[in-house]
């Protein structure tokens, strides 16, 4: 992912692929502690796969309050700030709408078989449904809604995880959790290089851009990593709220950077559901961006470096 006198451990996680790179080789092990311990506290807090996860056991609820942790009071508020920031583009109330595309289980036994919708899609209940009371530890929801933090959840664990890494070994870190890289500390000269491509997991040679970050987050959305047939048409996992189902976009990948990771994917999310307006949005949100279209045709903004003429 990147070059240069730095040390990495990769690791499965969350259904996904985790990269962990630190400046101070010596420090990896403890990096890595630290990582294990963070992102195993989010799994039991956000997992919908998990029976025991505090969002099942909430979604479970049956509009009910039930206690949180704060660790998934925080989460639960970094979705409801990402709704509120993009006008609900971007919606943690939208697992039944998943599930019923098939996705109601780990992604790679979704990939592996077929699914068959349960029903046709409606609007998702709505991130206003979400009631959470942090100050009494509690969250409801109301008129069916059921959460899938997907959008967030992952993003906020990478900055979780880089800032306390930072704090506590010092040095420059990145933690990539499929793709969603969040950085902190002092970077290596250059900064961080990183290739942004339709899938983080594709190998050098797959067509992308290599950008450099020195801090903040960056984050890529793509229609064409975590996609599937439903009732034999092709489906993805980015939910337009506003009908329930995938989104229908002009865009095939779009990758931003920003001053967090959650923000970061934010963005990018919103910016699939958004199609054609998202290019306007992310400028006037003034975040720089790389929005490739299904002919591998890109649009930046805000700055996003200019990529190199082919030779």
């Amino acid at each position: 992912m990147t070059a240069g006198p730095v040390a990495e451990a990769s690791f499965g996680v969350f259904g996904t692929t985790a990269v962990l790179l630190v400046t101070d080789s010596a420090a990896l092990a403890e990096a890595r502690a630290v990582a294990d311990r963070e992102l195993a506290a989010v799994d039991r807090a956000a997992s919908r796969f998990r029976a025991d996860s505090e969002l099942t056991v909430l979604n479970r609820a049956g509009g009910a309050a039930r206690p949180v942790s704060p660790l998934f009071a925080d989460l639960i508020a970094a979705a409801l700030r990402a709704a509120r920031l993009t006008d609900g583009a971007v919606d943690p109330t939208c697992a039944a709408a998943l599930a019923d595309l098939g996705y109601d289980r780990d992604f790679e036994q979704v990939r592996a078989g077929t699914a068959a919708p349960r029903s046709a899609p409606a609007p998702v209940p709505g991130w206003h449904s979400v009631e959470l009371d942090p100050a009494a530890g509690q969250a409801c929801l109301r008129d069916g809604a059921l959460l899938d933090l997907g959008a967030t959840a992952k993003a906020w664990a990478a900055d979780r995880c880089a800032e306390l890494i930072a704090g506590r070994v010092g040095g420059g870190v990145l933690v990539s959790l499929g793709g969603d890289i969040a950085v902190a500390g002092t970077a290596p000269d250059g900064g961080w290089r990183v290739k942004v491509t339709d899938d983080h997991a594709a190998g050098p040679g797959a067509p992308g851009q290599t950008v450099a970050i020195t801090d903040g987050g960056l984050a890529t959305s793509s229609i064409t990593v975590r996609a599937w047939r439903s009732g034999g048409r092709p489906v993805h996992h980015i939910i337009d709220p506003a009908t329930g189902g995938p989104a229908r976009t002009c865009w095939r990948t779009v990758s931003v950077a920003a001053g967090t990771c959650v923000d970061a994917n934010t963005a990018s999310t919103a910016a699939i559901v958004r199609g054609a307006a998202a290019p306007g949005w992310l400028a006037g949100a003034g975040l720089p961006a790389r929005l490739v279209r299904p002919d591998g045709t890109a649009v930046t903004t805000a700055g996003w470096p200019a990529e190199p003429a082919a030779a």
